[in-house]
C-alpha cells in the first residue's frame, strides 16, 4: 500500500464520515415533515445511512488490521535481520541528508 493510496482512503473516510453526518442532520430537520413521500424518503435514507456506517466500520477495520499486519511484518524482519535494517536506515538517512545539503 503506497502512501499516497492511504491518504487517499483516509480523506475517502472523513469525506463519508461528513456526508453521513451532513444526511443525518438533514433528516432530523425534516422529521416534523408529515407527508407520505417524506416518511418513506426518510426511512429509505435511515437504512441506507446505516449500511454505509457498517461499510464504513468495516473498511476501518480492515485498515487498521492491515496497518497491524505491516508494523508486526517489519519488526519481526528487524529482529530477525537488525544489522541489515540499521544498514538501510543508515543509506536512507545519508541520501536525505544529501538531498536537504543541496538546497
Amino acid at each position: 500500500m503506497s502512501e499516497l493510496s492511504a491518504a487517499n482512503r483516509e480523506k475517502l473516510m472523513s469525506d463519508l464520515r461528513v456526508v453521513i453526518a451532513d444526511a443525518e442532520e438533514v433528516l432530523r430537520v425534516t422529521a416534523d415533515q408529515a407527508s407520505a413521500g417524506a416518511s418513506e424518503l426518510r426511512v429509505r435514507m435511515q437504512e441506507r445511512l446505516q449500511q454505509a456506517k457498517g461499510r464504513l466500520l468495516d473498511l476501518q477495520e480492515t485498515a487498521v488490521a492491515r496497518a497491524r499486519a505491516a508494523g508486526h511484518a517489519a519488526d519481526d524482519y528487524v529482529h530477525d535481520h537488525p544489522w541489515r535494517a540499521i544498514g538501510a536506515a543508515a543509506g536512507f538517512g545519508l541520501i536525505v541528508g544529501l538531498l536537504i545539503g543541496r538546497r
